[in-house]
């Protein structure tokens, strides 16, 4: 009986510890935001978590948003789950400065490295 208790407390730690659809573990979505291939730099990134569809435009619904570098690439280490990315940017490349957005669902399992091309449009 001891024994029964004590395999249903541990089984019960170990499925409660594991971490799914936040930031920080040791996956890693990296990628590139970019309009008609010209990278856009300086582009802010919104992430959903447990997230497979677009939430919205608003971003307050997002859990959590980053920058890409002046090369439009970004990195983000997570844990494995379902994000969905969400770029806002300016296309500065042309005459006229025009904003741009867009984004895409991502799933990612425990250790693995999805890298993936984030496209932007007016």
């Amino acid at each position: 009986m001891k024994i029964k208790i004590l395999f249903f407390f541990g089984l019960l730690i170990t499925l409660s510890s594991c971490k799914k659809n936040q930031l920080g573990g040791s996956s890693v979505i990296k990628g590139k935001v970019s309009h008609h291939s010209k990278a856009i730099s300086n582009a802010i990134i919104y992430i959903k978590f447990n997230a497979k569809e677009f939430p919205g435009k608003e971003i307050e619904l997002y859990d959590h948003s980053l920058s890409s570098d002046l090369n439009g690439e970004f990195s983000i280490a997570c844990y494995k789950g379902d994000y969905y990315l969400f770029a806002k940017g300016i296309d500065d490349q042309s005459t006229q400065q025009k904003d741009v957005f867009g984004g895409a669902p991502v799933n990612i399992r425990n250790n693995e490295i999805v890298e993936m091309n984030l496209a932007v449009s007016e």
